[in-house]
């Protein structure tokens, strides 16, 4: 067995209990695995300080010295011990610790050297330390050349059985010659050359014991390439296999569907954009390989109509299409708008949600395994077993992030050859974040709008200026248009979003009573059948006001809506906040956004204001989020694995990600089965990821 493989519990120092920990709360179970979990920052223990020179703002400082005395103040809970601590030329400073008493009591002796680390501060007109890191100046562990010491990940309950981050460097300092026995180079010789990378060993060596900030910075960005290059190798290699081992339906003709709708019933002309979109999607869907392409676009931008001519290409070569959408109110709103698109088409276009009664379904079932039905539109119902498509050719899944690998992977079931795949997001991804969670995919962009659209002009109000802001909104109301009033909604606080709502609703009929003004209220307690008639009287223009919670961020498209009004605005999210938005201005007027906050507000909700106001471009805002909230939280809990990194950052590491992609894409277009003798480090590594990964069929 190599020894990188050797089980954690046989490392010096570790033992069954603490193994067992390092398993539970760092996923560490071999030698391997703990040189694989580095510092995430370095200190420099290599400068003593004396304590008259020590700034108090500084981070960190280490000093050395004995204890003059030892004093236990306070009783039972709030006892803490205060110590006086004096240095080599006389100065004293407190040390002060609220935990780890007794230890303390019994482990620190007068006259004895020791060396502190920690953060000073000020208390009291005093320089003071509380619960610096503490040993006895014989056993200090001299840091190597450079002296600087790496800082490692920890959590409490490792902290509890004293594996704290000092006490995992000495765990690696058994760990990484028993590493480096076993270790092999993952990157090609030409591949570190070109990239001015350590090996692998240099590299391990260099982020655990580093001689300089040079060398250390040179092994954090070898590691950083080894990660992301890996990750863009296992992406293209699996579009590489997809290629190479399923075979595509080809859509030939472009025939009677497509032809008449084009010409007769299109109710707009298609942008630049929108043009460009359809003849990439025409080229994968007719060379003969199946298509999974990622259609990115803002709100407003004319995805849907995108979706629908490819749909009547499949239905032109004899096959189905199906939409899925994540919601309901979303699936009902694509079969409503569409239906009426195609009502002179002579086809058949059908919807399938959970509330579907069961009469409807079994006919809906017979209809569709027959091939009578063309286009099926639903939500996750699509998904059921009992849900069988006579001759399935494109599936199009709307809001692809709000659906999960593995329910995604179940259409591939539908039909004995894959169908074409085109996933839609109104989200837009950042570029690095589509490289890393999308990269399998082909990425398709409408980053135009339809002509006659203008702009939407946000501003940021506090709750002072309500007034202005009713005044405003009327004056809107007397031009003819109508406005949204958005609560949030979320889970946690139910209740209280559900009270807020309800008095904003009292306040906005009190300031725009009845007969003059019209007030529909929608929110997620209501029965549907409520909900739809709430809606239908917005959209229809029976009234002026629609006040509701986040179930209108999709779903309800009035060109009519001019202004929406985010109250509390600081609760909701970057991305949320432009969905929101881009339920306006779907008209020729000029559109408003107003976004209501309490005064106070935090650097990065006011950050995200200030975003709002100053672009309407979705996928800078994306950029901004990303950098607010990490890649985990924007991608949600279904692609978070595809980011589990040891330590690359995809937000300050995206050139390299950049760099990674390009040598990954080099190997693919050159060597796609990798025979070449110089990948064969690559090829062995890669087998062993795709091994890991989980098989969720075959769609990303």
């Amino acid at each position: 067995m190599n020894t990188r493989d050797t089980p954690i519990e046989f490392l010096k120092g570790v033992g069954p209990q603490r193994a067992e920990l390092l398993r539970s709360e760092l996923g560490v179970r071999t030698v391997g695995d703990l040189v694989r979990h580095y510092p995430f920052r370095h200190i420099d223990r290599s400068k003593f300080y004396p304590i008259s020179e020590v700034d108090p703002n500084a981070a960190l400082v280490q000093i050395k010295g004995k204890f003059m005395r030892l004093d236990s103040i306070g009783a039972k809970r709030a006892t803490r011990m205060v110590g006086a601590f004096q240095d080599g030329q006389g100065n004293i400073m407190e040390v002060v610790w609220f935990r780890s008493i007794t230890w303390i009591k019994q482990t620190i002796k007068p006259d004895v050297e020791y060396v502190l680390f920690g953060k000073p501060s000020i208390f009291n007109g005093k320089l003071q330390m509380t619960h610096p890191e503490i040993e006895p100046a014989s056993e200090f562990d001299k840091p190597l050349k450079g002296g600087l010491e790496g800082v490692y990940p920890t959590t409490e309950k490792l902290k509890a059985r004293k594996l704290d981050s000092r006490a995992i460097r000495k765990l690696m300092q058994a760990a990484l010659p028993m590493a480096m026995s076993g270790v092999q180079e993952t990157l090609p010789a030409y591949m570190l050359k070109r990239q001015s990378l350590l090996s692998n060993t240099e590299a391990l060596q260099g982020i655990h014991f580093p001689e300089n900030t040079e060398q250390l910075k040179r092994a954090e960005r070898t590691l950083k390439f080894e990660e992301l290059f890996y990750v863009q190798m296992r992406l293209l290699r699996v579009r590489s296999l997809r290629e190479q081992n399923i075979k595509g339906l080809v859509f030939e003709a472009v025939g009677e569907h497509f032809n008449t709708f084009y010409k007769e019933h299109l109710p707009f002309p298609l942008t630049g954009a929108q043009k460009r979109v359809i003849k990439e999607i025409r080229k994968d869907i007719g060379s003969g390989q199946q298509m999974n392409r990622l259609l990115q676009g803002d709100v407003g931008s004319g995805k849907t109509i995108v979706a629908l001519l490819c749909a009547l290409i499949a239905i032109d070569n004899g096959y189905q299409a199906t939409i899925m959408a994540p919601t309901e109110i979303l699936a009902q709103q694509h079969y409503e708008s569409l239906f009426e698109l195609l009502i002179n088409m002579n086809l058949n276009v059908a919807l399938l949600t959970g509330s579907s009664k069961a009469a409807y379904r079994k006919k809906l079932h017979a209809s569709l395994e027959s091939g009578e039905i063309n286009l099926l539109i639903g939500t996750h119902a699509l998904l059921e077993d009992k849900v069988k498509f006579h001759n399935l050719g494109l599936v199009v899944i709307d809001e692809q992030h709000r659906f999960g690998v593995a329910q995604r992977s179940k259409l591939w079931k539908k039909n004995t050859r894959p169908p074409h795949i085109l996933v839609m997001t109104a989200t837009p991804i950042p570029r690095t974040l589509a490289m890393t969670v999308y990269g399998d995919l082909d990425v398709s962009v409408i980053d135009e709008m339809p002509p006659g659209r203008k702009p939407i002009k946000t501003v940021h109000r506090f709750d002072s200026a309500r007034l202005q802001v009713f005044g405003f909104m009327k004056e809107e109301i007397k031009k003819g248009r109508q406005i949204y009033v958005v609560y949030p909604l979320i889970e946690e606080s139910e209740k209280m979003d559900y009270k807020d709502l309800m008095d904003g609703y009292e306040s906005i009929c009190r300031a725009f009573p009845q007969p003059e003004y019209q007030v529909a209220i929608v929110h997620g307690k209501m029965k549907s059948e409520d909900k739809d008639f709430e809606m239908k009287r917005f959209a229809d223009g029976q009234c002026q006001l629609m006040v509701a919670t986040t179930v209108i961020e999709v779903g309800v498209n009035v060109p009519n809506a001019s202004v929406m009004v985010i109250e509390s605005a600081e609760r909701f999210g970057l991305s949320q906040l432009h969905q929101l938005r881009g339920r306006v201005g779907r008209g020729a007027e000029q559109s408003f956004c107003i976004l209501m906050t309490g005064n106070k507000l935090s650097n990065e909700a006011r950050t995200r204001m200030n975003t709002m106001v100053e672009t309407n471009d979705g996928f800078r805002i994306s950029e901004v989020d990303l950098k607010l909230r990490g890649p985990g939280d924007i991608m949600g809990t279904q692609q978070s694995g595809a980011l589990d990194f040891h330590i690359a950052d995809l937000i300050k590491d995206s050139e390299l990600l950049e760099a990674a992609r390009q040598e990954a894409e080099y190997i693919y277009d050159n060597d796609p089965k990798l025979e070449h003798p110089t990948l064969a480090i690559v090829l062995q590594r890669l087998t062993l990821i795709m091994k890991r990964m989980p098989n969720w069929a075959r769609i990303s």
